[in-house]
């Protein structure tokens, strides 16, 4: 089994949430994620969530708190490099304070835009963005919330 821990910025203003169109290298498949990808060795998670803002998206941000974190494991017949792979994922609510959006220099996210959030539901996206507006919209105490489905529109 492969492991991942990453943070992602849930940022949202004005009805609308700030989401990134990561294409793999692999294969040039596209689907919509949120800013955000892995924490670094020796990296804060804090940190780690500000950095891959930046160098996602071109934008500056600070984290106003913490959502939750989730645990998946993504079956072997799912998961990209063909094994069983446990990703765990620190959500963070997070502001943009300046910038503009880009595409990822040399990266793999083409874009970044604000959408709202009603229309998410039609966006081909990864299962981290239903689960870091579920945190964003119920603020669960515990810090978590049920399993999303993959399936339709919602990948892993």
């Amino acid at each position: 089994m492969t492991f991942r821990l990453a943070a992602y910025a849930v940022c949202i203003e004005d009805g609308r949430v700030l989401v990134s169109r990561y294409v793999s290298p692999l294969t040039g498949a596209s689907n919509w994620t949120f800013p955000g990808g892995r924490v670094e060795q020796s990296e804060d998670p804090f940190d780690a969530v500000i950095r891959e803002v930046a160098e996602e998206t071109g934008c500056d941000a600070v984290v106003e708190r913490l959502l939750g974190v989730d645990s998946r494991v993504i079956p072997a017949s799912e998961a990209n490099a063909g094994v069983e792979h446990q990703n765990v994922g620190i959500f963070y609510q997070v502001r943009i304070t300046g910038g503009e959006l880009r595409p990822e220099p040399d990266g793999d996210i083409a874009e970044s835009v604000w959408t709202p959030i009603p229309d998410v539901a039609g966006l081909q996206r990864s299962s981290l963005v239903d689960v870091g507006l579920a945190l964003a919209q119920t603020r669960p105490p515990t810090g978590n919330v049920p399993p999303v489905p993959t399936g339709g529109l919602i990948q892993h």
